[in-house]
């Protein structure tokens, strides 16, 4: 029992930074879940306030596609807890190791969906700064998945007299899934970070790779920081398959979400999401497709590709028919080079992360295995192609 509240039922998941409960609200009579801190991570004052403000911050916020948080506790050992709503489905990194790639239909929905629900998080300067399939919960439903958006303990609040958590030059994030700019740990990082985030995700649920690699994390970020992701449906014919999985259209759409300018580059999920919906071919925006069942929507695709190629500016046009096999047909297809995460690391479905989480700068005394590299101060010259490079 916690806080004579909470009848703690079973363990969730294990990480590096707590432990997560399934609990019975006694009180409510409902199915929580529990995030309770390591003791010795609830000495770190802010790895704390980061948790504390994981809770204030839910208040503020819609619950539609975000994970809801009812309460902060302190535990019976000394620890600190987060009470949250108990969610039943799957990670999208779950989903995503086992069936290889995310159909169509399913990803424009997803993403329709984050669209809406960073929406107000966006309009309050809040940039989540930690979005990577992990933190993509899926919760089924008849019409298909919802999404839930876990973990803001990460948070970059760009607000007026808003505390800051993080010291000027420190990187925090997943780095197959971090923007340039937040590489590099540059003050001026906004809600742009956010749509990499979710472009890097789309390119590997739609591909099977990531758009950047590297054997370490400063590996990641120098690719990340100096190279070009190969266009995704150049990614799909090289693994093989009979005609383009990927159209051609969205190379420019995935380009412009993952351009090293974030001035330049698209500058919400909302537009994202209608950009990316419109490469393959459809009317209409995200507010229609995160709401459509996924058989529709699958049913409108199919019809699209029936009519010929598209582009995302103009729509339809007549071109070659699709191929007549779908890689997604019998099952999901073999995944040539797919990264597998699945070892050693493991990653809970409430924002507790053992393995991927990339911090430079910052000292780390949780016990978890995140990565923490320094190496120097990171500036970026790009001058005649040359890219110099000092990481911290």
């Amino acid at each position: 029992m916690c806080q004579g509240r909470y009848e703690i039922r079973r363990t969730v998941a294990d990480g590096g930074m707590g432990r997560v409960y399934q609990a019975l609200d006694v009180e409510e009579n409902r199915s929580v879940a529990i995030k309770v801190l390591h003791p010795e991570v609830a000495q770190d004052d802010v790895a704390l306030e980061r948790f504390k403000r994981e809770y204030e911050l839910s208040q503020r916020l819609p619950h539609e596609h975000i994970v809801e948080v009812f309460d902060f506790v302190e535990t019976e050992d000394g620890s600190f807890a987060l009470v949250m709503e108990y969610l039943e489905g799957e990670e999208l990194r779950s989903f995503m190791q086992r069936e290889g790639l995310v159909r169509p239909e399913r990803m424009l929905r997803l993403l329709s969906q984050l669209a809406i629900g960073l929406r107000e998080p966006h309009q309050l300067a809040l940039v989540h700064r930690d979005i990577k399939p992990d933190n993509i919960f899926l919760c089924g439903t008849e019409e298909g998945p919802v999404v839930k958006l876990l973990d803001f303990g990460s948070v970059r609040d760009n607000s007026a007299g808003a505390k800051k958590l993080t010291v000027i030059g420190t990187t925090i994030g997943s780095p197959y899934y971090m923007s340039p700019e937040q590489a590099q740990g540059l003050q001026d990082l906004d809600q742009r970070a956010d749509v990499w985030s979710i472009a890097a995700i789309a390119y590997e649920a739609l591909t099977g790779k990531v758009p950047f690699n590297g054997a370490t994390g400063p590996q990641i970020l120098l690719a990340i920081m100096g190279k070009e992701p190969t266009p995704p449906s150049l990614v799909t014919n090289a693994d093989g398959f009979v005609g383009p999985r990927v159209p051609e259209a969205l190379d420019d759409v995935v380009a412009d979400a993952l351009c090293k300018n974030a001035a330049i580059r698209i500058p919400s999920v909302a537009e994202l999401a209608d950009r990316f919906g419109q490469g393959f071919g459809l009317e209409g925006d995200h507010h229609q497709w995160a709401a459509m069942p996924e058989s529709e929507l699958g049913g409108w695709l199919e019809e699209v590709a029936v009519r010929g190629a598209r582009t995302p500016t103009s729509g339809t046009m007549q071109g070659e028919h699709a191929s007549s096999r779908s890689p997604y047909e019998d099952g999901a297809p073999q995944v040539h080079g797919a990264i597998d995460r699945s070892q050693p690391g493991h990653i809970d479905s409430h924002g507790f992360d053992n393995d991927e989480d990339f911090v430079m700068g910052l000292p780390d005394d949780s016990g978890s295995t995140r990565i923490f590299v320094i190496i120097g101060i990171v500036v970026v010259l790009l001058i005649g192609g040359a890219v110099a490079m000092f990481l911290s």
